[in-house]
């Protein structure tokens, strides 16, 4: 436990501008690349496997939107040792030693395919763990990172809300050029999650596709990414709460074999400042739109998808 306080202490930071411009956060919850050792003694795969699940370079992509007026907010720890992007406790119970809490969830398909809060495999489904791991261990993730970061998402959040009227989560990810041996057609080059249209008001998804691809990108919705628990559960249109995954082919901006930024590293860079700016000039009016139905509708009921920390 002290290993892991040390080496992963902070386990986030979020970056905040001089002066805020706009109600846009950016979260890069994958691009963490601080691998504890005693994590890497029980893993059976060498670093370079490991890293294949790591967004890498994603939060360095994100730098310049705080320079613009715009806070990120990054992980240290890496996906494949605690993954926020699920549910607090997605948890394979082949994986463990001991009995799982009774509230665990291990039935879901993210579960199933080992992808959970706690990942069993990384990359073309290698295994990372020779044996079976401590069910105290993955506890610890979760309350020792997983749940910080929930919290310190949802301050600046709530914070951004307060501060503007309404919040637009932006929740960058990194995907491989091709799905692997199986499939080696070209991918879009970003690709927008917003849980087919549920997670933000239609001007936040409009604006992002018709921005990049006047950058000269090509964009996708929804296919084959259409956003994890992050854009689903901080998602709440009608709370003028909007959330939209974006995932960037990871041939735009780096060498995906040697985990090197690439020549047009900066040029990506550059277009997403300025996609920031376009995000923030959208009215606010329209993000607060459903704001007057949404004080209604939570008189008579709880919000649908709180997230209790």
């Amino acid at each position: 436990m002290s290993e892991q306080k040390d080496e992963l202490d902070p386990p986030y930071e979020i970056l905040e501008p001089a002066e805020w411009r706009g109600p846009v956060v950016f979260n890069s919850p994958h691009s963490g690349n601080v691998y504890p050792r005693a994590f890497l003694t029980a893993s059976r795969l060498e670093m370079a496997a490991l890293r294949r699940s790591e967004d890498s370079f994603v939060d360095e992509l994100c730098l310049g939107v705080v320079r613009r007026g715009y806070p990120l907010m990054r992980a240290h720890f890496p996906r494949c040792y605690v993954d926020v992007n699920r549910e607090p406790y997605e948890l394979d119970p082949r994986m463990f030693e001991g009995r799982l809490p009774s509230f665990a969830n291990t039935r879901s398909m993210r579960v199933a395919g080992g992808l959970g809060t706690v990942a069993r495999v990384v990359g073309d489904a290698q295994e990372i763990y020779g044996q079976r791991i401590p069910v105290d261990d993955a506890i610890r993730r979760i309350e020792g990172l997983y749940k910080p970061y929930h919290r310190g998402l949802r301050r600046l959040f709530t914070r951004v809300h307060r501060d503007f009227g309404a919040a637009v989560l932006i929740d960058c990810h990194s995907m491989p050029s091709s799905a692997g041996s199986k499939d080696e057609r070209p991918r879009a080059d970003v690709v927008l999650g917003d849980r087919y249209s549920t997670s933000c008001v239609a001007a936040v998804a409009e604006t992002i596709e018709s921005t990049l691809r006047a950058q000269g990108y090509s964009v996708s919705r929804n296919k084959p990414y259409a956003g994890g628990f992050i854009t689903e559960h901080y998602g709440n249109p009608a709370a003028g709460l909007h959330a939209i995954q974006l995932e960037f082919n990871r041939a735009l901006y780096m060498d995906e074999r040697r985990f090197e930024r690439s020549a047009s590293f900066d040029r990506v860079a550059a277009d997403l400042e300025a996609l920031a700016d376009r995000l923030a000039g959208i009215p606010i009016q329209e993000l607060r739109h459903y704001r007057a139905a949404a004080h209604r509708a939570l008189a008579l009921e709880p919000p649908p998808r709180a997230l209790v920390l």
